[in-house]
């Protein structure tokens, strides 16, 4: 089940007090409810009952989807060792544990493994699709403003390449990777029981790495 607490907040805008609802955890099985407001993100918006403005609160957040075997820890800090200790059990049971800094690295996630996809094919394919728009001259890599997961159907995922002005679409399948990825386990092997971050700056270290210039 989901759990949550309430907190003493001071408005950002205001300056007047005021209690909120703050989740601890989230989970997908037992409140479905709580999933959609995980995913949509208004379980992390919140609104000052008297200047009435609404603004966000990225808390600490452990979401799990047991029947889909992942959990996800969203914090901009590393998980401490009780929550390592606690997930370890998980991780024998084949469960898929990951940390996530940001509310759109989070809902990417969750969106990636509720296909049934594995994130580092995700990553993959994200950053073909960067290079992919580069090599075509859509335009120069300082214009892209994100490069978004947005769903896997029949082996292909498709990847949306945005700039301030413009969007680009790719589809890539996903065969070829996880073939890459297999191959080449222990290249892209992430420390599953310690909550890695799996995006885009991983996937670039695993490069530069492998370039000689970590």
């Amino acid at each position: 089940m989901s759990t949550s607490h309430e907190v003493n907040y001071k408005c950002p805008y205001c300056g007047r007090p005021f209690a909120i609802t703050v989740y601890d955890s989230v989970n997908a099985d037992s409140d479905p409810e709580e999933r959609e407001r995980a995913v949509s993100g208004d379980l992390f918006r919140h609104s000052c009952p008297h200047c009435k403005t609404d603004f966000m609160i990225q808390n600490p957040l452990v979401y799990s989807d047991p029947s889909r075997k992942f959990l996800i820890w969203l914090s901009n800090e590393e998980p401490n060792e009780n929550l390592i200790q606690l997930a370890k059990p998980l991780a024998d049971q084949g469960y898929t544990l990951r940390r996530c800094a940001t509310l759109q690295e989070f809902t990417e996630k969750i969106a990636i493994f509720e296909d049934g996809v594995s994130d580092i094919v995700a990553e993959l394919a994200k950053y073909d699709s960067f290079i992919e728009f580069i090599d075509n001259r859509q335009g120069n890599p300082a214009d892209v403003t994100s490069v978004e997961y947005q769903r896997t159907e029949n082996g292909v995922m498709k990847i949306n390449v945005r700039t301030d002005d413009k969007g680009l679409s790719f589809l890539i399948p996903t065969g070829p990777l996880e073939e890459e990825v297999k191959i080449q386990s222990n290249r892209y092997e992430a420390d599953n029981a310690h909550f890695p971050r799996i995006n885009s700056d991983w996937l670039i270290s695993l490069f530069t790495e492998s370039a000689g210039e970590a």
